[in-house]
């Protein structure tokens, strides 16, 4: 009988990527991949955020690396508790988050190589054979109604009967009547274009207070979105309960900032999500992104993936979503990548009609191009802060300075 030996976390890398090449978001600009080596050669990889936070996330991540170091690799829920015992404020800091995330991840790409299969296989099986996926990165440079309804147009004959956009251009915080206007015509312009049968999402980006949020949904309704995501503050708990309380027609989408599975829990629990949208890049990898699915589940909640970084993080993503019965769609940054970014995985995860096949490879599922990532990496360095906020598509408040 063969005996099946386990190998130890003798390695853990951060790498920084950076391209000439920078793609429709900036705070997509760069990717921060993790490494990780066994004792006996196996070789794992996951995805960190960056953010403006590069610096930060890049030592987080060989600070972290100690509370990993000569743990057994396949063993990724006990490493993850035990890296929440060492620190004090996991569930409190996004840079331990991301760090925890992406060294999760990369155990669970050691342990289906090991075994032989895809990660979807570890977690009981796939439930769909390919991923229906939403537009998203698609309006860079789109300012007025017109920018917004030809890229759309563009989207649509692509294959895509879902998309997702910001259409506030700079506004923050509070939205007056001519913003309202703007914003309407804009999504107007997109619904006529694409018609009724397709998806259209509405991103807030977490920045309105709940009576400009209130107001916003009350001009967008007529246009049946799909959801609103984050249209209130990330923080602000009880904007959100006035928001629900008011807007009733209307689902919300939230979740790329939660940290944690106890988190996410709450938001299910007081009913203040219709959609959640947990990042395998901070959520806690797989380990804890499996869970927040199945609370999900047991709410009637549906899920879809934040999925805005890189494409390691992608096909991680497309991995847990083949297991999720209750998805509602992935967000898919893909065709609006670099092309350098799906170099990194030998472009194996490419959008047909809408929908992504679900990679068969042990473990991530694809291909790693080790002579891609050797010739892109660099040091750590700051992001420059400019006017246009890092999590704007790019080109869209070009024309309000």
């Amino acid at each position: 009988m063969e005996i099946f030996l386990m190998s130890k976390i003798s390695q853990i890398e951060p790498i920084l990527l950076a391209h000439p090449e920078k793609g429709s978001a900036t705070w997509a600009s760069v990717m921060i991949l993790v490494r990780v080596v066994t004792s006996d050669g196996m070789i794992g990889y996951g995805e960190a955020v960056p953010t403006l936070r590069v610096i930060n996330v890049y030592n987080t991540i060989k600070q972290v690396a100690k509370g990993y170091i000569g743990k057994e690799a396949e063993e990724p829920e006990k490493n993850y508790h035990e890296w929440y015992k060492q620190d004090f404020y996991l569930a409190r800091s996004f840079e331990s988050a991301t760090a925890t995330s992406a060294i999760d991840q990369a155990l669970w790409d050691i342990l289906g190589k090991e075994l032989g299969a895809p990660i979807y296989k570890l977690l009981g099986g796939k439930v769909r054979g390919k991923i229906p996926v939403y537009a998203n990165g698609w309006y860079q440079d789109a300012v007025y109604p017109e920018d917004f309804a030809e890229k759309a147009k563009r989207v649509v004959n692509m294959g895509y009967k879902a998309l997702k956009f910001d259409p506030f251009g700079p506004y923050y915080d509070w939205i007056d009547e001519k913003g309202l206007k703007e914003a309407e015509a804009r999504v107007r312009a997109v619904r006529e274009t694409v018609g009724d049968q397709v998806d259209i999402l509405i991103e807030h980006h977490g920045r309105f207070n709940a009576n400009s949020a209130i107001a916003i949904s009350k001009r967008l309704e007529k246009y049946s979105p799909v959801f609103m995501e984050e249209p209130v503050h990330h923080e602000d708990i009880e904007g959100l309960r006035k928001y629900k309380s008011v807007v009733t027609s209307l689902k919300v989408a939230l979740g790329e900032r939660l940290v944690s599975l106890k988190e996410a829990m709450f938001y299910i629990g007081e009913r203040l999500v219709d959609i959640i949208q947990p990042d395998l890049c901070n959520i806690g990898g797989i380990t804890v992104g499996k869970k927040v699915v199945s609370l999900a589940e047991a709410n009637d909640v549906e899920v879809a993936f934040h999925n805005a970084f890189g494409s390691v993080q992608n096909a991680y993503s497309l991995q847990l979503s083949a297991t999720v019965k209750n998805l509602y769609l992935l967000e898919n940054f893909y065709d609006w990548f670099p092309q350098w970014k799906r170099d990194i995985i030998y472009d194996e995860t490419k959008v047909d009609n809408g929908h992504v096949k679900i990679p068969e490879k042990p473990g991530i599922g694809v291909s790693i191009n080790e002579k891609a990532i050797e010739s892109m990496q660099v040091e750590p360095r700051e992001l420059d802060v400019v006017d246009e906020p890092v999590w704007v598509v790019k080109g869209t408040w070009k024309h309000f300075s």
